[in-house]
């Protein structure tokens, strides 16, 4: 509690807002969103929204952004970088996406897959022989020494849709927690401050040292019975670099950044770059404490290796060009990044039969590439969230890109998120009313 109000007095106080989650866009009100390019304001409610949650005492500034087929990207953007930088927050502001990596790790997987290079339910022991044999906890987050043999083989499906079994030091709780994070089994940087209940620990200094790490651990769940978030996605990194036989950060720059004309997306942002960076936040109590200031943040140093799970820094621009290649069926700019058959599977349920889909975000839905699938009323919808406040979607049969752009940690603590999908299904209620 002392280092607690210390840290407070060091930083300043700053109101908290609430921060709650947000289920991505509906599908309900999409079948005639393309007619609303006509508009000159396409996003008033949205307008509104952001400019009541920037300002002193809120947020410095947020960007959303709103993408129709054919149609230029619109973007709302308010406020500036931080408290103190006053460089106003944009399009090409960078953002901490962290989880948000996670999509782009699992298309990279696909890539892949639509090359022959992979199976979607090849055992990944036959990349990494490490993982032939594996353990499991007899008891959920139990003990260490209670395990039972693993009863069919990790498969690469089961890395991208999270039912590997594989923990994840975020996720778990007691002695398996405590494992993770002394092995250095932690696939995430949050600030060179050590900040109680954020901090993450010291990682590995290498992909390679990480996945043997994890091969050690007991799994928490049999593969292919439970949805649970885990480190899957990072390992996947591992695994796309032995098997393309390049760096993985250097296989997603070759692959998928360049060829997508993505040119402010990285792993570790260059000095010459940091002035784009925004400032990120924690809530503590009451107040948003800057934790990560763009201009020293732990992003601008190389990472301890290229996290595939939540490593990654973007632009709302950059994304939204990642999202147009997916509703583009893998093409951008003319260019053929990945095949659109691939694109197609994984941007579809890829869960394990009988396995239900992902707990942690409202409505309930299946889950495919690193990426959370629509069912229902949101059907083609794929996307996810990232731990600092940033969403993005892709509504696939539609062809339309969402995303709301923040820095703040924890994303649970108030409104703005339901409130942005309220306001922006307003929006395109009062358009179709109007129009009927």
């Amino acid at each position: 509690m002392r280092a607690m109000d210390s840290l407070k007095a060091e930083l300043g106080r700053r109101e908290l807002l609430r921060l709650g989650a947000w289920a991505g866009l509906s599908a309900a009100l999409m079948p005639r969103l393309a007619w609303a390019a006509e508009q000159p304001s396409l996003m008033p409610q949205v307008t509104a929204l952001i400019e009541r949650w920037v300002g002193p005492g809120k947020f410095p500034g947020m960007v959303a952004a709103l993408g129709l087929p054919g149609r230029e990207t619109q973007y709302v953007s308010r406020g500036s970088d931080s408290f103190t930088d006053l460089d106003a927050q944009g399009p090409d502001s960078l953002y901490r996406i962290y989880s948000m990596t996670k999509p782009i790790t699992g298309m990279a997987t696909m890539m892949l897959i639509g090359e022959g290079k992979l199976r979607l339910d090849q055992p990944v022991a036959d990349i990494l022989p490490k993982f032939a044999h594996m353990q499991v906890q007899k008891t959920y987050d139990g003990s260490l020494t209670d395990l039972e043999p693993a009863k069919s083989q990790i498969t690469i499906r089961e890395l991208i849709t999270h039912t590997s079994g594989i923990g994840y030091s975020i996720i778990q709780r007691g002695p398996i927690k405590e494992a993770f994070i002394k092995a250095g089994l932690v696939a995430g940087q949050i600030s060179h401050m050590s900040i109680p209940g954020l901090d993450r620990g010291q990682a590995v200094p290498s992909l390679t040292q990480f996945a043997d790490g994890l091969a050690e651990m007991p799994l928490v769940y049999q593969p292919a019975t439970h949805w649970s978030y885990s480190n899957g996605l990072d390992l996947m990194g591992r695994v796309i670099e032995v098997v393309s036989g390049k760096p993985f950060d250097v296989f997603l720059k070759e692959r998928i950044f360049d060829p997508a004309g993505m040119t402010s997306t990285w792993f570790q942002v260059p000095a010459s770059e940091a002035k784009r960076l925004t400032t990120n936040f924690a809530a503590m109590g009451a107040n948003l404490i800057p934790i990560d200031p763009g201009a020293t943040s732990i992003f601008l140093d190389k990472p301890s290796f290229p996290m595939g799970g939540a490593g990654l820094v973007s632009s709302p621009r950059d994304y939204d060009r990642f999202l147009l290649m997916l509703a583009n069926y893998g093409q951008i700019g003319g260019k053929r990044i990945i095949a659109e058959a691939a694109v197609r599977q994984g941007t579809s349920n890829l869960l394990p039969p009988g396995v239900a889909g992902p707990a942690l975000m409202a409505p309930a839905s299946d889950f495919g590439a690193g990426g959370r699938v629509g069912v229902g009323m949101e059907a083609g919808i794929y996307g996810w969230a990232g731990a600092a406040g940033t969403v993005a979607n892709v509504d696939m049969k539609r062809g339309i890109r969402t995303g709301i752009y923040v820095q703040f940690m924890p994303p649970n603590g108030n409104s703005l998120l339901k409130e942005y999908s309220d306001a922006i299904h307003a929006d395109v209620a009062a358009l179709l009313e109007l129009h009927a």
